[in-house]
């Protein structure tokens, strides 16, 4: 057979551990299927491109590999621009493969047609036209371009006869960079500050799951007794049994009345691998690095201006931090005890006594569900809740758009996971808003019979939307919407439904679903206005 160019494309995303592939094809993408079967790459038809490239990113939480998304020119590729944005905000590495009309026939036809590179170009790290003499090459390059610095999606153009091409010569591959730590210089200056510390501080971000940096943080964290608050991305690079663990930070208000009074009295704020675009504006200019010490090992140079260091450090963080600490000998910190007091304030602020109300559905699932299950969440008031209740024992136990926070991601983001972890329970947590955006996925899940548990907070309504349109005292509009029985929408997809309105009914929905062979919706009808003071 032929080695054609679309196969050197392919073999060179197996190389890179790439085992799934999701998109809507059109006659434009068929070689690029029938290549990426041949490389050992299966593809898996989705009812929407948006909802393809969640799955996709679901699969790289749990392998690690590239997330690959196929879309057909015109509209297939301009219903994912949802998810490419998310990718550049959420630093994931997705290689998109769009057809792509060939330049000669582009010069006299339209039909379809729209510079999709220069609507892309902004919200992608790198785009590529694929040739068939550079195509492993261009493979290559995508591949490194996404996983490296902070990760991000890539675009590969692929012009309908250049797929269908003999491909040229095997590209020599490119050797990894090693992890990079910093000069003698300001890395004594930083041993300095962490020995004299007495109340250390670690923000740790989402940079530490790229570089897979947990065992680092967790290690340095404990043997120094550094108290750690997390983004909500990098939730569990502690295991958030530990003492030591903080929680996330960034969207509760009630949960950043605490945090942020404790980072403004510590004497050392180590940012580790922290990216502050999960952040919101109470997280703009949190210390003061003329009066703090503040030492920022980040991926990437600060032009975000969110925050400023007293010490910047472009570099690897867990390494930065292994390496920091070797010569330090450890002592005891936060004489005061202030950690421990802001954990008990949390436990105050989020508690799991509610007779019932989305606090109590959380609670269950958490009870009900298996400390190594993957739990999924869409944006919404409940995924403020969800996430400050929410105990990870491990990164990558919690997935959302955290940058971006786009709705419709819960359900797609749990079938990509369920499918790269088919021994692990999967659970996705929405809103009724969002899960209506995305319902035709259900579908695509039972079809391919992933029993992935979904729980909807059923209230009819916007709810973080309608609370803000309350505190700005504007009158209700455009947030309210029908009730549904989604229950019964579930079982005509072939899936089991089910609807609780006490803990008892959604324990046992839950152990029923657990048990199950395909998709389980449980409906959680909850009251109007349920979030209001718990977030």
């Amino acid at each position: 057979m032929t080695h054609r160019a679309a196969d050197a494309l392919a073999r060179r995303l197996h190389d890179a551990g790439c085992r799934h592939a999701f998109g809507m094809p059109g006659g434009e993408v068929l070689t690029i299927l029938d290549a990426l079967r041949a490389a050992g790459i299966a593809f898996h038809l989705v009812k929407h491109e948006n909802a393809g490239g969640f799955m996709a990113e679901g699969v790289h939480h749990i392998d690690g590999a590239p997330a690959v998304l196929v879309a057909t020119v015109g509209p297939g590729l301009m219903n994912a621009v949802n998810v490419i944005a998310n990718a550049e905000q959420d630093r994931v590495p997705l290689i998109v493969l769009a057809g792509a009309i060939d330049p000669d026939e582009a010069l006299t036809y339209t039909h379809q047609v729209l510079d999709h590179r220069a609507v892309l170009g902004p919200v992608t790290k790198a785009t590529f036209t694929l040739t068939e003499g550079g195509a492993a090459t261009i493979a290559d390059k995508a591949v490194a371009i996404a996983t490296e610095g902070r990760p991000g999606p890539v675009l590969i153009d692929i012009p309908v006869a250049v797929a269908d091409r003999p491909a040229g010569p095997a590209a020599p591959r490119r050797a990894a960079a090693a992890p990079v730590i910093p000069a003698p210089e300001p890395f004594a200056t930083a041993r300095k500050w962490l020995a004299r510390a007495e109340r250390p501080l670690i923000l740790a971000g989402l940079d530490l799951l790229a570089e897979g940096s947990a065992e680092a943080l967790t290690t340095f964290a404990r043997r120094f007794n550094i108290p750690v608050i997390t983004s909500y991305k990098a939730k569990g690079v502690l295991p958030e049994s530990d003492p030591l663990a903080l929680g996330g930070a960034g969207l509760s208000p009630l949960a950043d009345k605490a945090l942020l009074p404790l980072v403004k009295v510590a004497d050392l704020v180590i940012a580790a691998g922290y990216d502050p675009i999960e952040m919101r504006p109470g997280w703009r200019d949190p210390w003061n690095p003329d009066t703090q010490r503040v030492l920022d090992i980040h991926a990437a140079p600060n032009h975000h201006y969110m925050h400023q260091a007293t010490l910047s450090l472009v570099a690897h963080a867990g390494a930065t931090l292994a390496a920091l600490g070797e010569t330090v000998t450890p002592k005891p910190t936060w004489p005061g005890g202030q950690p421990e007091a802001v954990r008990q304030t949390l436990a105050r602020s989020f508690p799991e006594t509610d007779a019932w109300g989305p606090a109590a559905v959380i609670a269950e699932a958490r009870a009900a569900l298996p400390p190594e299950t993957v739990a999924t969440v869409d944006s919404g008031a409940h995924r403020i809740l969800l996430s400050q209740m929410w105990r990870c024992p491990a990164p990558r136990t919690l997935l959302q758009s955290s940058g971006l926070c786009t709705m419709g991601c819960a359900l797609p983001l749990a079938i990509g996971a369920r499918l790269a972890a088919p021994d692990r329970p999967v659970v996705a947590f929405t809103g009724d808003a969002g899960l209506l955006m995305v319902m035709g996925e259900l579908s695509t899940a039972v079809e391919m019979a992933l029993p992935v548990i979904t729980i909807v907070f059923v209230d009819a309504s916007l709810g973080l939307i309608e609370m803000k349109q309350r505190q700005r005292q504007l009158a209700n509009a455009g947030v309210d919407f029908a009730r549904h029985d989604f229950a019964a929408i579930a079982r005509g997809f072939g899936a089991i439904g089910a609807t609780a309105t006490t803990r008892a009914e959604l324990r046992a929905a839950l152990e029923d679903a657990l048990a199950a062979d395909r998709p389980t919706v449980i409906a959680a009808e909850i009251d109007r206005m349920a979030y209001d003071g718990r977030i």
